[in-house]
């Protein structure tokens, strides 16, 4: 059981309800059995006195591979791939290496309070399923998908559709619903890292396994043009993820900065959802998505960290990012709808509406415990959380109502 502020997203809009001094009592199977205003006669003491209780933060995309380097500052999206992403994925190639940087990789998300990412892996299998061991053992919950590539990068990155395809087979056996907590995900990792050949075979290992899919969508504006051009036959970029079986309702589209009215339309249709990545566009110069395009057709959005573009593990820094965007487009947002979309509309976008985002009866207990000032109004508690770019880390974090941080053993040998 647990004593203290708790911030409780609605499960369907983006409110959030705070309760000044609460009771949030976890069941032996981890999920939450009773949520209230603690009795004036209540004997536990507050549980972590200073800091606030809310659902774990979920980052709706984040690049495993790009974890050291993010900050990497060489350009726009495609010459900072070339540049900085490629030369770094390659040494994924050796098993060792991608091991301790999964131990990192994981620290930071469990320091910042993240219980649930969308992660794109490593392009080779051995170092995907090294990330999916740490998740596991670190009891972190994820969908992860093998990056897909069969051209536009350097022959170490590329692997063919065949393999890629089997690959990704061997992945999903052993790792798909592991615990209730892990899923693997289809990750061709753009069109133009893909050929048609292994977009059809991604889109179609999707369908068969029900699995869910995530990739880059309009991002930049060379990107739309190198794209237009290798897929001649496409009306638009969205229409190259439909031709090829991959938008529906298990989408998720990262980015959508450059989005048509009409493609915003077809996303709306389709069901899919969207991974919001202000930082990362902000840092590559890429542009601001119009969040109310998405909000006002009812689209489900995530918050990304997109790491390494994104500067930081933290939400917290992305939903700062996210509200100045949302001012440069003219659209100004709140602290409280991005809090929520940081936490409850990423469980929506990655498609774990039924358990996650909530502090309610039945909901999974993955909590993070946040450090915030004692404010009056709710309106100055989420300004606080939201916007303090010098917020230290969260006090705790749980998943299933086990403690991550504070518990956390040591990493293996640097490298």
């Amino acid at each position: 059981m647990l004593r203290g502020r708790l911030l409780c997203p609605d499960p369907a809009r983006p409110k959030i309800e705070r309760i000044a001094d609460g009771l949030l009592t976890i069941g032996d199977d981890g999920r939450i059995t009773a949520v209230g205003p603690a009795p004036d006669d209540c004997a536990l003491p507050e549980s972590y006195p200073g800091a606030v209780i809310l659902p774990g933060f979920v980052d709706a995309h984040v690049h495993f591979p790009q974890t050291r380097v993010i900050g990497s500052a060489s350009g726009p999206l495609l010459r900072w791939l070339e540049r900085s992403v490629f030369p770094e994925e390659l040494r994924f190639q050796s098993v060792r290496y991608a091991a301790v940087v999964a131990w990192e990789f994981c620290e930071a998300l469990v320091r910042h309070g993240t219980t649930c990412a969308a992660i794109y892996g490593s392009s080779h299998e051995a170092a995907t399923d090294v990330l999916f061991q740490e998740l596991d053992r670190r009891g972190l919950r994820a969908l992860v998908g093998m990056t897909l590539m069969d051209r536009g990068a350097p022959p170490g990155l590329l692997v063919g559709a065949d393999e890629a395809i089997a690959a990704c087979e061997r992945l999903v056996d052993r790792w798909h619903g592991h615990d209730g907590r892990l899923g693997f995900c289809v990750t061709p990792r753009f069109a133009l890292s893909c050929t048609p050949e292994l977009l059809r075979r991604a889109g179609r290992l999707a369908d068969a396994r029900g699995l869910y899919v995530q990739t880059h969508l309009s991002e930049n504006t060379d990107e739309l043009r190198h794209t237009a051009a290798a897929f001649p036959a496409a009306r638009d970029y969205l229409e190259v993820y439909e031709s090829h079986g991959l938008a529906g309702p298990r989408s998720l589209f990262a980015h959508c900065i450059h989005l048509s009215d009409g493609e915003w339309d077809r996303v709306a249709a389709a069901g899919s959802a969207v991974a919001h990545c202000p930082d990362s566009n902000f840092f590559l110069g890429s542009g601001c998505m119009r969040l109310r395009s998405a909000s006002e057709r009812c689209v489900r959005v995530g918050l990304g960290t997109d790491v390494g573009a994104g500067r930081s593990f933290s939400l917290r820094q992305v939903i700062a990012s996210a509200y100045d965007a949302s001012l440069i487009a003219g659209a100004p947002t709140t602290a409280e709808e991005l809090l929520w979309l940081a936490t409850r509309g990423g469980a929506c976008a990655l498609g774990m509406t039924a358990g996650l985002g909530c502090l309610r009866p039945g909901f999974e207990a993955d909590l993070a415990v946040i450090d915030a000032p004692e404010i009056a109004g709710a309106e100055g508690l989420f300004d606080a959380l939201a916007f303090r770019r010098d917020a230290a880390p969260a006090r705790a974090v749980f998943v299933r109502g086990a403690l991550l941080r504070g518990a956390v053993a040591a990493g293996p040998e640097v490298v």
